[in-house]
């Protein structure tokens, strides 16, 4: 099993704190089949202010550019992250543009 450790922050707005916290309420059954259909067995996001955290463990043989890029190809998953992308500011730092960026491992605890 794969681990994956990401972050983005939340625009610093009530409203759109509201809605991202709803739609994940309730997310897209395209979206979860489809991170289902790559390899993604397991996926958690937290909240802390406008800081999100995202956990996710994947099959072994799951490849984080290669499959989300598969992924990105049902135009429901697009449309999910375009739409997601309009809530999000990137972290101090970020390379990428706006969206999730890969945190680094630093300590593990496991049996």
């Amino acid at each position: 099993m794969k681990h994956f450790a990401m972050t983005v922050l939340l625009k610093k707005d009530p409203e759109v704190i509201r809605r991202y916290e709803e739609h994940h309420a309730h997310p897209w059954p395209e979206v979860t089949k489809g991170l289902r259909r790559c390899g993604v067995r397991r996926l958690f996001i937290y909240r802390f202010g406008l800081q999100l955290f995202l956990f996710m463990e994947a099959a072994d043989h799951f490849d984080l550019e290669r499959d989300m890029l598969k992924y990105m190809e049902h135009p429901r998953a697009r449309e999910w992250d375009e739409l997601m992308r309009t809530f999000q500011e990137p972290v101090p730092d970020a390379t990428r543009d706006g969206t999730w960026v890969q945190m680094k491992e630093v300590f593990s605890l496991d049996e």
